[in-house]
Formats: C-alpha cells, sequence, structure tokens
C-alpha cells in the first residue's frame, strides 16, 4: 500500500516482478529528504513502538555522503529488518503505522520500498 490517492482511495500495492517472496528477513528500506526537523523527530519517537509486534528492528539510519552512479535526490537513508515479507507488509498495513503517515508525509519527503531475498 502506498498510502491514500489524493481523492482519500486507498492506492494498490505496487508489486515488483519475480513473484512472491516470504523466505528469510525482509528489509524496508527507506530514501529521505526532512521538510520538517521537528516533526521529522516527532516521527522517529513514535516508530519503534510500532516495530516490536512485527519483530522489526531498526538496522541503519545515515545521510548519504555520495551518489557513486545515477541520480538520487534523497538525503538520508534508513533501513528497518522484519522477519519476512509477512511481517514487512502486516507493519506498514498495520493501524498503528498508518496513524504516523500523516505526520510522515508532513516531516519529510520519502519512498519506501520492501526488499527481501
Amino acid at each position: 500500500m502506498n498510502g491514500p490517492t489524493e481523492d482519500g482511495a486507498p492506492q494498490k500495492e505496487k508489486k515488483m516482478p519475480g513473484g512472491e517472496m516470504n523466505e528469510g528477513p525482509a528489509y524496508v528500506i527507506g530514501h529521505l529528504t526532512v521538510k520538517d526537523c521537528e516533526k521529522w523527530a516527532e516521527y522517529r519517537r513514535e516508530v519503534p513502538a510500532t516495530l516490536a509486534e512485527w519483530g522489526g528492528e531498526l538496522v541503519f539510519r545515515g545521510k548519504i555522503f555520495e551518489v557513486f552512479s545515477g541520480n538520487h535526490r534523497f538525503t538520508d537513508t534508513v533501513v528497518i529488518r522484519f522477519p519476512d515479507v509477512t511481517a514487512a507488509k502486516a507493519w506498514y498495513g498495520s493501524s498503528a503505522y498508518q496513524a504516523l503517515i500523516p505526520l510522515r508525509e508532513q516531516a519529510a519527503e520519502m519512498v519506501l520500498v520492501g526488499c527481501g531475498s
């Protein structure tokens, strides 16, 4: 899911070719640029409480120091690990995390992607 459309309707989940993955850990990777530091700090304080139920853990949060190849417009990256794809999807779709999306959208421009092996 990608949050609601402009008219409030939910967007359909975008799936990449290659089929469903569910064995081994899954990662949610966020590429972002902060727009409002105070709101970003609030969002960062709230997210950890949404992860525990799904076995999610913050692996990395940092600033990009260089783009070695291609174009990348974001300044920061965050990586969250989950036990599997099912847990990652359940976290993103949970009411606890969905409630934080409006704050996230005010705080930062962000692209979230799910990755697994």
